[in-house]
């Protein structure tokens, strides 16, 4: 995918929020003094008067959202997941969970390839946190479109939704047609032998690793799953059966996101074999984000590796 045209999610966010600030009056954006890292900076420059700084306070900022949301207009609050997700949770989930308001938190910088920041910035348990809330929407965008597509889409839910974001930028996997609607995964290669679900920049690399199995003979089906709750029951089910084997590949610790909630369905409605490829339920480390992908196992041949573990044990 070297000759791919690639962009950060993040930089999506903050270029679909000026979009829609063009087209609807009926919200507002807070920061917590990362605007510019962020990228709702990009709003803040077209629409001052509807932008507010928080300062480096975030569970203020959730507050000040909710109390906002509570008055009817739409809110986006945004900051780096580590912040938006841990340091804001308790507020998160009183005052935006409970009262099932519509404020869309876009959390950025999770995961290991937030590279140089190191441990105490790469979240890589957003996702969980997020998806125990009750009503809650969670969203893990694979690339330009997708971010920019499960944003407009959010504008149109009811109730909270969270949307993950990233620092790196990825590449753009789907065209302007590409139809995004929450709660639904969507299957990008069919396969007989073995299932790979993959969320966020790991749909990349399940597509590569994809290439690398049909050139072994093996016969994989991708599906991209950017909504992690409410998950797609009926792919994950409807994959269990044809293919008799799941890889789950995602951005995070192992435990309590996709690979989490793909398990969950599996036991429940058809029982095969599972393997998750993520990070191993450890904490990062500094270092340029390419290299940390392949220090924790979170590239194409780690995919490849568990497909065929996968299927041995059908």
């Amino acid at each position: 995918m070297a000759d791919v045209k690639k962009i950060a999610t993040r930089d999506s966010f903050g270029n679909v929020l000026v979009e829609l600030g063009n087209e609807r009056e009926d919200f507002v954006v807070l920061d917590a003094d990362l605007a510019a890292a962020t990228k709702t900076g990009t709003f803040k420059k077209a629409f001052p008067e509807r932008h507010y700084d928080c300062g480096i306070a975030e569970q203020n900022m959730v507050s000040i959202a909710a109390g906002i949301a509570a008055t009817g207009k739409r809110v986006v609050c945004s900051s780096f997941a580590m912040f938006a997700a841990g340091r804001a949770f308790e507020q998160v989930r009183n005052s935006i969970g409970y009262p099932h308001l519509n404020v869309i938190i876009g959390a950025t910088h999770a995961g290991i390839s937030v590279g140089e920041d190191g441990a105490t910035h790469q979240c890589c348990e957003d996702l969980a946190l997020m998806r125990t809330i009750p009503g809650m929407t969670v969203i893990n965008p694979a690339d330009d479109t997708e971010a920019k597509a499960a944003v407009r889409a959010a504008f149109e839910h009811d109730g909270p939704v969270y949307i993950r974001f990233g620092r790196l930028a990825v590449p753009v996997l789907f065209d302007e047609d590409y139809k995004f609607v929450i709660g639904k995964g969507i299957e990008l290669k069919d396969g007989t032998d073995v299932t790979i679900i993959a969320t966020g920049l790991m749909v990349g690399e399940a597509l590569d690793a994809y290439e690398m199995l049909k050139a072994e003979g093996i016969s994989a089906r991708i599906v991209n799953m950017p909504t992690i709750k409410p998950i797609d029951r009926d792919i994950i089910v409807k994959a269990a059966n044809e293919t008799g084997a799941i890889v789950t590949a995602e951005e995070h610790n192992i435990i309590g996101a996709l690979g989490s909630a793909v398990a969950e369905v599996v036991t429940e409605e058809c029982p095969v074999p599972v393997v998750r490829v993520g990070v191993n339920d450890v904490f990062g480390c500094s270092g340029p984000a390419t290299a940390l992908l392949e220090e924790f196992s979170l590239k194409a041949k780690d995919i490849v590796a568990a497909a065929k573990k996968a299927i041995s044990k059908k």
